[in-house]
């Protein structure tokens, strides 16, 4: 244990996804220096900061979903008491599909501080490269295990107008693209991104029907994010030509050429590219 602080803290660390030069000078820096780190995977910790060339300073606990709520006291104890306490999962940022809320809410409660160093995610990173519309989307995680749990989420999610971001295990990819496009249309537009920042990574941008068939004939490895479209506008719900001049001006005026800015508004109401390129110039 370092010399303990006089108010304790909890730290989340956004840890890097694969590659450890994704890794910030702050979540080096509290690795050596935090009075306790909590990890869901105490190896991949060692084997992280042997990659950064560091000693992990404190003393290491496993904090994951078996041990979390039994671990939890004992490391608000442990703030309360004065010590830094710093949580990270193995990749990407603490409850965010990772164990971390029930820390964090505890903390809170008791009226200590929380704070974040953050790091690469999954969801943004694989939104960004997805080529899907980004400006709105929807994180739903990891869809139930069961059939028939997963088939009912899908439904209620089928008219989701935002772009949706989904984790899902190698395992069970196949079956669960099969039943995204037999829910939301197999010439839904979508991306699968698998072992983001790692040296195999690949991103197949295909529709939902096609990825269903790949992930269904091949072996899929890995940890997998997936990238799906969201639900195309009615016709009843198209806006007007002042509407869409103003939804190309917005996204201009944010950095988006206009070209880019065109192509986003035609792809987020299901309009073709040549018709919003028409409203704009008219």
């Amino acid at each position: 244990m370092g010399e303990m602080s006089e108010v304790g803290r909890l730290i989340l660390l956004g840890a890097p996804l694969g590659n450890p030069a994704d890794a910030s000078a702050r979540l080096r820096e509290v690795l050596i220096s935090a009075d306790v780190v909590a990890a869901e995977d105490t190896r991949r910790l060692t084997r992280l900061a042997r990659d950064l060339d560091l000693t992990v300073g404190g003393r290491i606990v496993s904090y994951f979903e078996g041990n979390e709520e039994r671990r939890t006291p004992e490391l608000v104890e442990a703030i309360l008491g004065g010590y830094v306490v710093a949580l990270v999962t193995d990749g990407g940022m603490p409850s965010v599909s990772d164990p971390g809320y029930r820390l964090v809410r505890a903390t809170l409660d008791v009226g200590a501080p929380v704070t974040v160093a953050p790091g690469p995610s999954a969801v943004t990173t694989a939104l960004a490269v997805s080529g899907l519309p980004c400006d709105r989307f929807c994180f739903e995680g990891f869809l139930p295990r069961t059939p028939g749990g997963r088939r009912s989420r899908l439904r209620a999610l089928a008219a989701e107008e935002r772009t949706l971001v989904f984790f899902e295990a190698p395992h069970r990819i196949g079956a669960t693209l099969t039943d995204l496009a037999d829910t939301f249309g197999a010439d839904r537009p979508a991306a699968l991104c698998r072992e983001l920042t790692k040296t195999y990574e690949e991103v197949l941008r295909r529709p939902l029907g096609e990825l269903a068939r790949w992930a269904t004939e091949g072996d899929p490895r890995g940890e997998i994010t997936l990238v799906v479209a969201g639900a195309p506008v009615t016709a009843a719900e198209r806006p007007d030509d002042d509407t869409l001049r103003a939804a190309v001006a917005e996204r201009e005026a944010a950095g988006r050429s206009r070209r880019d800015a065109i192509t986003d508004v035609a792809t987020e109401y299901a309009l073709r590219r040549r018709d919003v390129y028409t409203i704009v110039h008219r």
